[in-house]
């Protein structure tokens, strides 16, 4: 069985972040976005291998994730243009026969895909897409199902007038490749609005599996703060804080916390990061490997990526600080605010 993870976007929504780092491979705590999906595919063990499909920067990705993960091959398959999401599926499968699992390659869950999987084997589906209840669906692909699960109508975006349930696509599909043969080859092609709709027109076995667990789509500056604070709440089990008891620290051993730094749990202290005398880091915070956060200084619910420093007595305050920026003494840097890899906010700066 093989995994096709969708990973080709340009992740325009957290720029100025991706510029340099493509969004499928953004750091969550110290390990790439990817790496929690291609971990949730190990909960299965047909998979043999998993097909990333790329556009954006595909040597970037392909340089961070390699060529396997403790015994699981992954392939790279590069769109010679944007060729949408049934596109990208059709071209990604080339001479693949079979069952395809594919994720999109922005979802953070902690979906059991071992039942998926069985309910589409039992139900003896073409096709089956995951749903996931939302408050507001109208940003979503909207799906309507009668009392057996089969899915009777997909529509993508809906305006709020033909809202009629709170389900939306969750961007896991369990796929019979066969099905592929109405997706030109080398075309632009939506799944949600063609190949989904194709389905239900000809009246093919269409199941959904509703899940009710944990969904996050991280494409968003708050959305990706919001999964490093689910993670460390326990909303959503997932490394590194699974089985480490939410209300602590969680300091790698090689880092150097200062006996005068107060650290308040949950937080998360990366790989050969310093914490200097008087600093604080307030719950919910993130100190990527190698950042060094200064004397006095205050991180309350920020994630500093790699390499960055906090000057002295500077104030960073739920906001996303880029690879190897430089915050100055008595910076603040408030709520919201977004800076860039390698950017240099002189001291007293006040950002908000």
């Amino acid at each position: 069985m093989k995994a096709v993870l969708l990973a080709g976007g340009f992740g325009t929504r957290l720029r100025p972040l991706t510029l340099n780092t493509p969004k499928p491979v953004v750091p969550i705590f110290d390990r790439p976005f990817l790496r929690y999906q291609i971990e949730l595919l190990k909960q299965l063990p047909d998979i043999d291998e998993v097909v990333l499909s790329l556009n954006y920067q595909p040597e970037q990705i392909e340089r961070v994730l390699g060529g396997s993960d403790q015994g699981l091959r992954l392939r790279y398959e590069v769109e010679p243009s944007p060729l949408g999401t049934g596109g990208a599926i059709k071209y990604a499968t080339k001479g693949i026969e079979g069952t395809v699992l594919v994720f999109n390659g922005d979802v953070l869950t902690d979906i059991d895909l071992r039942s998926v999987v069985s309910m589409h084997r039992e139900r003896q589906a073409r096709a089956t897409i995951v749903l996931t209840p939302v408050d507001n669906p109208s940003a979503y692909g909207l799906v309507e199902t009668d009392d057996r699960g089969n899915v009777t109508r997909f529509l993508e975006k809906p305006d709020p007038n033909d809202i009629t349930c709170d389900t939306i696509n969750a961007g896991i599909y369990v796929l019979e490749s066969d099905t592929f043969d109405r997706i030109p080859p080398d075309t632009p092609w939506s799944v949600e609005r063609q190949y989904f709709p194709s389905l239900v027109e000809r009246g093919e076995t269409f199941v959904a599996y509703v899940d009710r667990g944990y969904w996050l789509d991280i494409g968003t500056p708050e959305k990706y703060l919001k999964a490093h604070h689910d993670i460390m709440s326990g909303e959503c089990v997932a490394y590194p804080f699974a089985g480490h008891d939410s209300g602590t620290p969680l300091v790698a051993p090689d880092a150097r916390v200062d006996a005068d730094a107060h650290l308040e749990g949950p937080c998360f202290i990366g790989s050969q990061a310093r914490v200097n005398a008087g600093a604080r880091v307030a719950p919910f915070s993130v100190v990527g490997p190698r950042c060094t956060v200064g004397t006095d200084a205050v991180v309350n619910g920020a994630v500093l990526w790699p390499e960055s420093t906090i000057g002295a007595h500077a104030h960073v305050d739920r906001t996303i600080i880029g690879r190897g920026a430089q915050i100055g003494d008595y910076a603040t840097v408030g709520p919201g605010t977004v800076v860039g890899d390698q950017s240099q906010i002189t001291s007293y700066s006040r950002l908000r």
